[in-house]
């Protein structure tokens, strides 16, 4: 089957690439635009323009109703705050003055539920024709909510769960009821059969794997498929305090030279091919050899030294209208690389109840700041770490300022946001 989309584009007398008009305006390809080009063994990738905005990230509140032991407010000292719609009106006009539209998506570091007002800012988006995703720890979508998330048109609702059963799943997600959440899974499953509409939201489940519950990824996964789920985004845990140290999964892999951009190291081209009791030992063996592993064409070096937040062309916006580059950067906290401590420092562009959105995201300073994490020539902190530098996100050895992102493990393919 050929790829979902896909054109056939022409070259003109001059030899510049035609493009369809409808390709142009929604990847943000305008007169004048600078756009990337990247070679990739025999395809040409042509990426959006770093000043096009396609997603904004909402954190409508930064408190929660769950005192989960994987959460950063263990290690912070902020604040708790619900957004204003004051601040919201300005998020909107702002998203309304874009074309294309930007995506949303409320998440942040708080249960985005927990907001009084959360309908309304999702219906007030969907009013402005936007889609929109939401993150939950489902505690709180009862059944009423998930009707009225259905009604609004969410378009995409992800929840969070780390385990299968209701021991584990408490285990990380402390105060939590495992049954009660599914419960209100199970009834959001039911209400979407019997909408005439499409089937929205669409359902995807969020896991943070940890030593203490992968055994239980496959048997989530089963269990989302169940409830009707079609996604599922798997993270590492970002180790906030050393008893979190001991529940990675990549030790080897943060500073595996295998991962890192090198000419040198042999390459294994792999097929496609089953795994079973018979392969599984070669196949391990293999991904722990010091070789560069493409399994059926992918290479594994495409997930570090990239900023997905840079790559989905995304801003995100604090609780208290504070503009950030990414997630990471919306609070300050400590974690740890390794065993050293490292305070990642917040970093705002600027406050929208000062100015516009557009002037934000067209701020000097932040489309400066944007070209760095294109280019990502960042000192490899995750991979180096035998300086002082890494204890913080404030400089690094290349010589580069405040907010550095060589120690950025989102950036390095080992946490990921839905």
């Amino acid at each position: 089957m050929k790829p979902s989309s896909s054109w056939k584009v022409t070259l003109d007398p001059q030899g510049r690439v035609v493009l369809p008009q409808e390709v142009a305006r929604r990847f943000g390809l305008k007169a004048g635009s600078q756009i990337r080009l990247e070679e990739d063994g025999q395809h040409l990738i042509l990426k959006r323009p770093t000043d096009h905005l396609a997603k904004v990230y909402i954190e409508p509140t930064n408190s929660c109703n769950l005192d989960c032991s994987i959460c950063m407010r263990h290690v912070w000292d902020e604040p708790m705050g619900n957004m204003e719609m004051a601040v919201f009106d300005r998020v909107m006009a702002g998203l309304a003055s874009f074309d294309p539209l930007p995506s949303v998506f409320f998440g942040g570091y708080g249960e985005p539920l927990s907001h009084p007002a959360i309908l309304e800012m999702i219906r007030r988006a969907k009013a402005l024709g936007a889609k929109v995703e939401l993150i939950t720890n489902g505690t709180l979508l009862s059944k009423e909510i998930s009707k009225a998330l259905i009604e609004i048109g969410l378009d995409t609702l992800w929840v969070s769960i780390d385990g299968a059963s209701p021991e584990s799943y408490a285990d990380v997600r402390l105060g939590a009821a495992l049954p009660a959440v599914l419960d209100n899974l199970r009834a959001l499953y039911q209400l979407r059969l019997h909408w005439l509409k499409p089937r929205r939201p669409e359902l995807g489940i969020a896991f943070v794997a940890m030593q203490r519950n992968i055994a239980e990824l496959p048997e989530v996964i089963r269990l989302g498929i169940r409830l009707g789920a079609s996604r599922f985004s798997i993270s590492n845990v970002l180790p906030h305090t050393p008893e979190l140290q001991a529940e990675m999964l990549y030790r080897q892999a943060m500073s595996s030279a295998v991962y890192q951009p090198s000419g040198i190291l042999p390459e294994v081209k792999l097929p496609r091919m089953d795994v079973n009791p018979v392969t599984r030992e070669a196949l391990v063996q293999i991904f722990q050899e010091k070789v560069r592993t493409l399994w059926n064409g992918s290479d594994e070096r495409h997930m570090i030294n990239v900023c997905p937040f840079i790559e989905q062309n995304s801003t995100s916006v604090r609780w208290d209208g504070r503009l950030s580059p990414c997630l990471p950067l919306l609070h300050s906290y400590q974690s740890y690389l390794e065993e050293r401590p490292r305070l990642s420092k917040a970093y705002s562009v600027g406050s929208l109840l000062e100015q516009d959105l557009s002037d934000l995201w067209q701020d000097p300073e932040y489309v400066a700041l944007r070209e760095r994490l294109v280019e990502f020539s960042f000192s490899p902190c995750t991979f180096c770490n035998s300086c002082e530098m890494p204890e913080s996100n404030l400089e690094d050895c290349f010589g580069n300022i405040f907010p550095t992102c060589g120690g950025c493990l989102w950036a390095q393919g080992l946490i990921q946001c839905p």
